[in-house]
């Protein structure tokens, strides 16, 4: 399956903008036969803590702007967006999973960057999402979930790809790349991470995305400006990995060691 992987600047708090931005952006993915294709974290408003001004409601602008894209391009398309779930409460950060046929798939941010106070805005969600996506299984994270190497373990005996959408900040660019690719080698899958480029708020955003195999190795990576990766990701490539090199067959649960 081939993956675009769309790192781009993020106007902030206005959706309309992005949302114009970003449709040709897809349409070229689309063009260039990309069957799932990536946004970054919060790409429609950025990384803003201001949920009384962006949060929507489920089937709000930014959502709608995902399906209506992936339905006119038969596509699969993914970005996270600040979701109040039905029932109200405080929002999610939730990546949304839209399909060529309308379906609908959700992942609520587990883990919120309490570092810039997004726990205090942002309700942490509680389950995880496999979907498997013309025969490629996908699990998929939010930005500082990147930092919890259990989370991914758990998961990774169903995983042909992680995909991580973000907004990792400069400061932090080494942080990012680095645990990107620790990811794949200790899991022996794909990664997707997909980042944003230029100023939201009072951070810098260099991007970095990049898309990393089984063994670790780039596919496809950039930095700095606003682009499209696109990479070919394939099960078997995994299934080989696994059984060459079978450091999954030797993983041990935690406490199973002796004391």
């Amino acid at each position: 399956m081939r993956i675009a992987a769309v790192q781009s600047d993020i106007a902030w708090e206005d959706p309309e903008a992005n949302f114009a931005r970003l449709r040709p952006r897809i349409a070229a993915a689309a063009a260039a036969d990309a069957r799932l294709v990536v946004l970054p974290e919060m790409f429609a408003c950025g990384f803003s803590m201001e949920t009384e001004r962006i949060a929507e409601p489920v089937g709000g602008p930014s959502s709608t702007f995902l399906f209506d894209q992936a339905m006119l391009h038969k596509i699969w398309i993914c970005g996270s967006i600040p979701e109040i779930a039905e029932g109200g409460g405080k929002p999610h950060n939730t990546l949304v999973i839209a399909g060529p046929d309308g379906e609908a798939h959700r992942y609520r941010k587990i883990h919120p960057f309490t570092f810039a106070g997004e726990h205090e805005r942002y309700a942490a969600g509680d389950r995880h999402l496999r979907l498997e996506i013309e025969g490629t299984r996908l699990t998929f994270f939010i930005c500082y979930d990147l930092r919890f190497a259990d989370e991914f373990w758990a998961r990774a005996h169903d995983t042909d790809a992680f995909v991580v959408v973000a907004n990792w900040p400069e400061r932090r660019r080494h942080h990012w790349s680095t645990l990107l690719r620790a990811r794949a080698i200790e899991n022996q899958t794909y990664v997707i991470g997909v980042n944003r480029v230029g100023k939201g708020g009072e951070l810098v955003y260099t991007g970095d995305s990049a898309i990393i195999d089984p063994w670790g190795e780039v596919l496809a990576s950039a930095a700095g400006d606003p682009t499209m990766l696109l990479a070919e990701i394939d099960p078997g490539r995994v299934a080989d990995a696994r059984a060459i090199f079978p450091v999954l067959a030797d993983r041990r649960p935690p406490g199973a060691a002796a004391s």
